[in-house]
């Protein structure tokens, strides 16, 4: 009889390990994403680091959940020990042999040191800089702040990000935190729970009626469906007609800066001959980069930039070399114009426009002060307008 009990086990693992190995690559990623979708939402919520990008690199770094650092380390992000870590470890070959890898009791342990791993540290802080939904930016600092060795891993992480849709995770955290912001009543009843437009269920489950030593286990579950058909503003109405007890408190409507005008077209365009871009404070530099096809060391060069990731201001980029002589003779300086903001508007390198001047790079400008585009011999000789007038 035990031979047969025996047999049977042995029959149904061979089936399941069977089942298991037939599913796609397609299938066993979904799978993971279902799995996991929750725990990036809630991380999102707590340290900002998108939801997108988590369960990216989550499928990419864990061949989603079927690595042997995820199945026998709980490790899902290939996080190494450092020498801060004090948790269990484990020990592999990577970029070199027998490398130090961390150890979790669970996977959701993964995800949160994920988050806590990028978000402490120094050489990742720029990223928490753009908007989470800037997934190109987040996916080429990864990459930049030397997560992974890979030089395709960026476009690997947007492939993923694509093919699957994970971008809706993110604007489903989006849409949370949106509602967790909303004014919150002053009331005697009891609290609202629920709204119209995020709802969370807890679902307690007891393994067997008869067996009450077990845990319940509280599984939330996001009604995503909701979020997408009902408008956040749903909720605040909701909740200001609630009771007629209910007070909500008022709060004056702080005016939104307006954006100001671009004094610049759309898109690409050209000064002197040479192609630029307008492009808005709060911008990922290394993005434009990826963008318009050039590095971001000649991005920086082209602009003469000192290194950043992010503009702090409105600026004008240029995305191929300036020229070395202006589009004009001269330029007029107007009150509080720099060096370098001159050397921008008229598309003429800014060692070209100190060499022509016999200025230095901190040399003080004054309002109606005229600047040299061009070498005074060339101007004073007719020399560039006569090969301009050829050209023509």
């Amino acid at each position: 009889m035990k031979k047969w009990i025996l047999l049977i086990l042995v029959y149904v693992s061979v089936q399941t390990a069977g089942f298991a190995q037939n599913l796609s690559v397609k299938e066993k990623t979904e799978a993971y994403i279902n799995s996991y979708k929750e725990i990036a939402i809630e991380e999102m919520l707590r340290t900002g680091v998108p939801a997108s990008i988590k369960l990216a690199q989550g499928i990419l770094e864990s061949q989603f959940g079927e690595s042997p650092l995820a199945k026998n380390a709980n490790n899902h992000f290939g996080i190494k020990c450092k020498t801060e870590w004090t948790g269990e470890k484990t020990y592999q070959d990577d970029d070199a042999k027998g490398e130090c890898f961390r150890v979790y009791p669970s996977a959701e342990q993964s995800y949160r040191d994920h988050s806590d791993f990028l978000k402490t540290r120094p050489h990742y802080s720029f990223l928490f800089k753009l908007e989470p939904t800037d997934i190109t930016g987040w996916a080429y600092g990864l990459k930049r702040a030397g997560y992974a060795t890979s030089s395709t891993y960026p476009e690997k992480l947007l492939r993923v990000i694509e093919d699957y849709k994970l971008h809706q995770y993110t604007m489903l955290a989006l849409a949370i935190k949106e509602n967790r912001n909303a004014p919150v009543p002053v009331t005697t009843s009891p609290p609202i729970t629920t709204t119209t437009a995020v709802k969370a269920e807890v679902l307690n489950k007891e393994e067997e009626a008869g067996n009450k030593q077990n845990k319940t286990q509280e599984i939330v579950k996001v009604r995503e469906e909701e979020v997408k058909t009902a408008p956040i503003q749903a909720v605040k109405e909701e909740m200001a007609d609630k009771s007629e007890d209910t007070v909500v408190p008022e709060k004056k409507a702080e005016p939104t800066p307006e954006k100001k005008p671009s004094p610049y077209p759309e898109g690409v365009f050209t000064i002197n001959h040479t192609k630029a871009i307008y492009a808005r404070e709060g911008t990922s530099l290394l993005a434009l980069a990826h963008r318009y096809d050039i590095s971001l060391s000649k991005l920086f060069d082209f602009n003469e930039l000192p290194e950043s990731d992010i503009l702090d201001a409105d600026h004008l980029l240029f995305i191929e070399k300036k020229q070395k002589r202006g589009a004009s003779d001269l330029h007029e300086v107007t009150a509080g114009e720099t060096l370098h903001e001159i050397s921008q508007k008229e598309g003429i390198r800014l060692e070209s426009l100190l060499e022509y001047n016999k200025l230095k790079k901190d040399s003080q400008l004054s309002a109606g002060q005229k600047l040299y585009l061009r070498s005074p011999a060339e101007i004073k000789n007719g020399v560039v307008k006569a090969k301009t007038k050829n050209t023509k």
